[in-house]
């Protein structure tokens, strides 16, 4: 080991100077640590993530989650790590006075910006997406971020989405009924105004005349408009 005491060189650059060389060297050896001994991994009950669980079982638990990127680009901007960080330092802060804390990372890949970037590469929105993702995914790993890789979501996951459909199903075979101060399913609000004990809604009716004087496609306006999901043109900011 040389001399800390020992006269500085000519040129008067430090010997044990932190350049970028070193931090590049020194920042792939630890990260690839991190993912041979799974420091950052969090162990469930049971299932194939169990391993490790009894070391932790009695802590207490926390939960912090990023907001998902959107991979629609090529790679991350200066902004992601600007959030992503505060988030990391929050979840050691939380490892280090004993908690098990689940810290993972997903994607937000459906939506308008993963289908203009498709459109402006001329390449399937699933290709583009899924190259994305594994490139910030490297980013990421290359941040030095202490996520739990094996809990890694993306929206356009098939295990995902199937709910993301299931609950707007749920919403779409739904209407608000004032009077109960809740929702109830489209089928009741169909036979009440067969049965003539209820007429269609302020709004949702644009001939006015009664229920039973419509037309089938006439109806089917009627009810579409009562849904809580429903179809109109409204201006939308993304980025």
């Amino acid at each position: 080991m040389a001399d800390p005491t020992a006269a500085a060189p000519a040129d008067d650059t430090p010997q044990h100077r932190y350049d970028a060389a070193l931090a590049q060297f020194l920042e792939a050896e630890w990260q690839q640590r991190w993912e041979t001994e799974g420091t950052f991994h969090t162990p469930n009950p049971v299932g194939e993530l169990a391993e490790g669980f009894d070391a932790v079982a009695d802590r207490p638990k926390s939960y912090v989650l990023d907001m998902f990127p959107y991979p629609s680009g090529a790679g991350l901007h200066v902004g992601h790590p600007l959030g992503f960080i505060g988030t990391d330092v929050y979840a050691r802060f939380l490892r280090m006075t004993g908690r098990n804390v689940v810290h993972t990372m997903g994607y937000d890949s459906f939506g308008l910006p993963a289908e203009q970037y498709a459109l402006q590469t001329n390449t399937h929105p699933r290709v583009t997406t899924e190259a994305n993702i594994a490139n910030m995914r490297r980013q990421l790993r290359r941040l030095g971020l202490g996520h739990d890789p094996r809990r890694s979501i993306s929206t356009t996951d098939v295990e995902y989405y199937r709910w993301t459909q299931w609950i707007f199903l749920q919403i779409f075979g739904s209407w608000y009924d004032a009077d109960a101060d809740r929702a109830r399913p489209v089928a009741e609000l169909e036979a009440e105004l067969d049965a003539g004990v209820r007429e269609p809604a302020e709004g949702t009716n644009p001939s006015g005349r009664p229920w039973a004087e419509l037309d089938a496609d006439e109806r089917r306006a009627v009810v579409n408009a009562h849904r809580l999901a429903y179809v109109a043109e409204v201006p939308v900011n993304w980025c």
